[in-house]
């Protein structure tokens, strides 16, 4: 089908359901094509996945939907100036009915390539009629229904009621009979018409009417010829007395090529496709023909392709295929060589119990003509065969490079729409980490900053912080401190997506997470307590740069109700206001290294649960006097009391590291980012006033070039926080061993107890084994 089609499609449902509706329904559909073409051919069966989707998403019957979109694309082709073709195709709608089958013909010129239904109308009456429609698409009669009744309403002023009588299957064809039920008043005046026609009829000789149709076939009821045109006597010399279905087959309309069912259809246009393929025999413009027959060939295929590739999905493969043998069969449908095609009038005589078929050839242009072997001449010269064929050759070529450049404009524009789509589904991605997806939508919409506020009346939050962080940043370099954070927020933001909690902020060392809002849960105080114990768990894969132990954390909890929302304009935040908030805060603060302190009301929420607790007593918090807390310890793993809805709960003291999502999550930097200023030398400078200040001795120095080999391993095993620190007094003797020699110096380190931080120097921190100056050495 041309695109045209689908635009009306895309028209109607953006302007009843929106821009939004309209990208949800072309995704679920699998139509990757942001902007489709007027005259661009695309698979038939993209219509009927647009309606199931529409079902879907917009739940309306699927039905309905194709009726709307019939309805809509009567009026849409409006703007294409096709409006004036409907109205002037018949006085009256049972003239329209009549001439229906034949509306194609006249958009013929402006899209070549159509593949149209057919329609003909039976058992007339003042009442209404009866329309059979045959097409070679499936899923359209309600669509073929809108259509029918909109235009009575529109060009007729008329209601139409419209019934399915049968539907039938044939092969590749679908067979469905309408009933109309509308005022056929012009039923009876054409009646009363054809009785004043009969009564004033005139002689003609039938050698001159034959004269004035070179293209006409007198057949009888066995198809045997019995007369042809001097147009067709031109390539088919022998065709008198030959069966006329052996010579043509019948490509319009959708019917069986046999007698009764023509005289069924006399008000339709036929049209036939010759079996054999002609040339034009001694011609001698014969290679010129053939070569242009090849071009066209060439450039059909090309287009085939590009069409084909376009309007797949890349996803959805059984979709893909029957799109694809869709387009593949309809282009092997049009691959006509050198046939010659008769469109016309099929006519019963009474007096020679024959059908005479008064037909014309279809020639888009001289080439068509070389390739069947016609002059123009053999033309008739009473109607406008002549005409299209000469002056419509420069027509068709100004129409053809008209519609490239249109076709370049849209392809484009639509990768301009392509690489916009892209762009908006990364912003989007960037806003929604920001604002929760609801909120920020409705502040698209334009409403209010202050009306996205709400009330929550059960929500647990969560704050943490580093155990001597002041402590920590006096000791190391600002970009150490950002690695630092970066990687435990890193792996906080993992487990806040795996427990399905919110993460509202994070200030210096201050991480904020809540649960409950902005998506309402009953599991709020069960999922932070369960991303909690995953924090304290995965502190065993984050080392304190000033020490090379792991870091340390303090977790503080507490339920209630809070308001939520977006205020102010500049730099907006979703932020969580209220006591409740002022309360995890200080059960934080009040808190201890490397444990969970909740509060009374999250242990009644969790109470009922196989949660671990050690009772802490009351403790004064600021601004609540004297409240009750405790310790969260850990989840029973072999009590399976747990609600099925809460999942990634973590183990019963869990001591190795936690299976964490393997989701690709934005770091912006890492300590392999830390720049390498320092270079060898400066590495021994350090060394050497260390030495000065009585803190590591060195009995030699060694050349630059070599390596250092540990010798004895004072470190001692993991202490009550898991950490590892160097034993005092203990002596590192390390060995510098020259890449020519066997015999190397050796260089003794000893920790003293002036530092209580273990090996330092120079207020540089301890970075663990890797990241120490003097493992920049090694």
């Amino acid at each position: 089908m041309y695109g045209l089609l689908l635009e009306s499609v895309e028209n109607y449902i953006k302007e009843t359901y929106g821009e939004d509706a309209w990208d949800k329904i072309r995704k679920l559909a699998r139509v990757e094509t942001m902007a489709f073409s007027t005259h661009k051919r695309y698979s038939e069966t993209i219509i009927p996945d647009i309606a199931r989707a529409c079902s879907l998403v917009l739940d309306i019957n699927e039905d309905d939907i194709m009726d709307a979109f019939g309805v809509s694309f009567v009026c849409f082709v409006g703007q294409y100036g096709y409006d004036k073709i409907l109205s002037v195709l018949g006085r009256n709608m049972r003239d329209f009915l009549n001439g229906l089958d034949n509306l194609h013909e006249y958009l013929r010129f402006s899209y070549p390539k159509l593949k149209p239904p057919s329609f003909f109308c039976t058992n007339e009456s003042t009442s209404g009629l009866t329309l059979h429609y045959r097409s070679k698409r499936k899923g359209f009669i309600h669509y073929v229904k809108g259509q029918i009744r909109q235009v009575g309403k529109l060009f007729y002023k008329i209601e139409i009621v419209i019934d399915v009588v049968s539907v039938e299957i044939q092969e590749s064809t679908t067979h469905v009979v309408f009933r109309l039920h509308f005022e056929n008043n012009a039923y009876k005046e054409e009646l009363v018409k054809q009785q004043a026609f009969a009564s004033n009829t005139l002689p003609l000789n039938s050698g001159m009417f034959f004269n004035l149709f070179p293209f006409h076939v007198v057949f009888t009821r066995s198809f045997e010829i019995k007369g042809i045109g001097s147009g067709i006597a031109a390539v088919f010399p022998t065709a008198k007395g030959q069966k006329l279905n052996t010579l043509f087959s019948l490509t319009r309309p959708l019917i069986d090529f046999k007698w009764d069912k023509i005289l069924e259809h006399t008000n339709n246009v036929f049209e036939l496709k010759s079996h054999k393929s002609l040339k034009r025999s001694g011609c001698p413009f014969e290679e010129i023909a053939r070569e242009a027959f090849k071009k066209d060939g060439k450039e059909e295929k090309k287009e085939r392709t590009l069409s084909s590739s376009d309007t797949l999905s890349s996803n959805g493969t059984e979709q893909e295929e029957v799109r694809k043998d869709s387009i593949e069969k309809e282009s092997s449908d049009e691959d006509d060589g050198h046939h010659i095609h008769l469109k016309g009038q099929m006519m019963y005589m009474m007096e020679w119990e024959c059908i005479i078929f008064l037909a014309t050839p279809i020639l888009e242009d001289p080439d068509a003509m070389f390739r069947t072997g016609l002059y123009i001449n053999d033309l008739s010269m009473h109607d406008s065969s002549r005409d299209l064929v000469l002056a419509g050759t420069q027509q068709s070529a100004e129409l053809k490079l008209a519609l490239d450049q249109e076709q370049q404009k849209s392809k484009i524009l639509e990768e301009s729409m392509k690489k916009l789509d892209a762009e908006m589904k990364r912003t989007d991605s960037l806003l929604y980490q920001m604002i929760p997806k609801p909120v920020a939508d409705r502040l698209r919409r334009g409403e209010p900053a202050i009306t996205t506020c709400q009330v929550f009346d059960n929500v647990t939050i969560l704050f943490s912080d580093v155990v001597g962080f002041t402590s920590i940043c006096s000791q190391i370099s600002p970009m150490e401190v950002v690695c630092m954070l970066n990687a435990m927020y890193t792996k906080f933001d993992q487990l806040s997506e795996r427990h399905g909690v919110y993460k509202v902020e994070t200030i210096g060392d201050a991480y904020m997470v809540v649960s409950g809002a902005p998506e309402i849960t009953p599991y709020h105080a069960l999922n932070i307590c369960n991303m909690a114990l995953d924090m304290i768990s995965s502190m065993v894969e984050l080392s304190d740069p000033s020490t090379g132990g792991h870091m340390r954390i303090r977790v503080g909890i507490h339920s209630g109700t809070t308001v939520a929302g977006v205020v102010g304009i500049k730099m907006p935040r979703y932020c969580l206001f209220g006591d409740t908030v002022n309360t995890a805060s200080r059960m934080e603060t009040n808190g201890e290294a490397m444990k969970i302190h909740i509060s009374q009301t999250t242990w009644d929420h969790i109470k009922d649960h196989p949660y671990k607790v050690e009772e802490r007593g009351s403790i004064p918090i600021k601004g609540k006097g004297s409240m009750k807390s405790y310790w969260l310890l850990y989840l029973d793993a072999n009590d399976d009391t747990l609600p099925k809805s809460v999942t990634n709960t973590p183990k019963k003291e869990l001591k190795n590291t936690p299976s964490l999502d393997n989701r690709s999550l934005y770091s912006p930097i890492s300590f392999d980012d830390i720049p390498r200023k320092r270079s060898m030398d400066a590495s021994l400078d350090i060394i050497k006033q260390n030495e000065r200040n009585n803190s590591l001795e060195l009995s030699s120095h060694s050349k630059r070039n070599g390596s250092l080999d540990m010798v004895s391993s004072p470190l001692r095993g993991v202490e009550k926080h898991g950490s590892y620190s160097p034993q005092i007094g203990k002596q590192f003797n390390f060995r510098k061993t020259s890449p020519d020699t066997h015999n190397g110096e050796t260089t003794k380190v000893k920790f003293t107890t002036e530092n209580n931080h273990g090996f330092r120097g120079n207020g540089k921190g301890f970075l663990g084994e890797e990241k120490s100056s003097l493992c920049q050495i090694l």
